[in-house]
């Protein structure tokens, strides 16, 4: 997360799906799935669509229906994977203007109508800055704000949990900035 801020302003910049993961994970999963489809194809035509195996003495029933189907599978999925890179879901901007005295939250989500995600927030409706840290397989470390209205708005980054350290220095920095207390949920 970038940050930009002075005595009187705070912006945290927020990457969205343009990460290089999905990059890999969206190639991966074009290539496999194509690959699945062809060589599906190659067992029902008994001809060779890939030019670097032999799948045409497949048995089109089972082997080459599940492979279509599979194959079709993994392409949506990549197609999804990249619509949501080439429309950056996720990526954003929090800022802490002490000067307005506004709280900005914005992120870009799907194509539509809620395209762009804009929350506002007074600051002294800002009450705490919560972290909530789960280890264990699935592993969860996340900051929110939470509002006099009892709200907890996320702030942090979708994808890979952030370190440890990391996510404990920005809550820290944040509630110093807005001078709210620091809570663990």
């Amino acid at each position: 997360m970038n940050q930009f801020f002075n005595t009187e302003t705070r912006k945290d910049i927020i990457i969205g799906s343009r990460r290089w993961s999905n990059y890999i994970w969206g190639i991966i999963t074009s290539v496999g799935g194509i690959s699945f489809v062809l060589a599906g194809l190659s067992s029902y035509l008994k001809m060779e669509l890939l030019t670097f195996t032999t799948t045409s003495n497949l048995a089109f029933i089972p082997q080459g229906i599940v492979m279509i189907f599979y194959g079709i599978t993994a392409t949506f999925l990549s197609l999804f994977l990249w619509v949501t890179i080439i429309f950056d879901v996720g990526s954003g901007y929090n800022e802490f203007n002490k000067i307005s005295g506004l709280a900005t939250i914005f992120r870009f989500g799907f194509p539509g109508r809620n395209r762009k995600i804009l929350l506002v927030y007074e600051l002294h409706q800002i009450i705490s800055v919560q972290i909530k840290i789960k280890d264990g397989l699935n592993p969860i470390r996340e900051i929110y704000l939470k509002t006099n209205d009892q709200k907890k708005i996320p702030i942090t980054r979708v994808g890979q949990p952030l370190y440890l350290l990391t996510i404990e220095q920005q809550a820290a920095d944040l509630a110093k900035f807005l001078n709210v207390l620091l809570e663990k949920i």
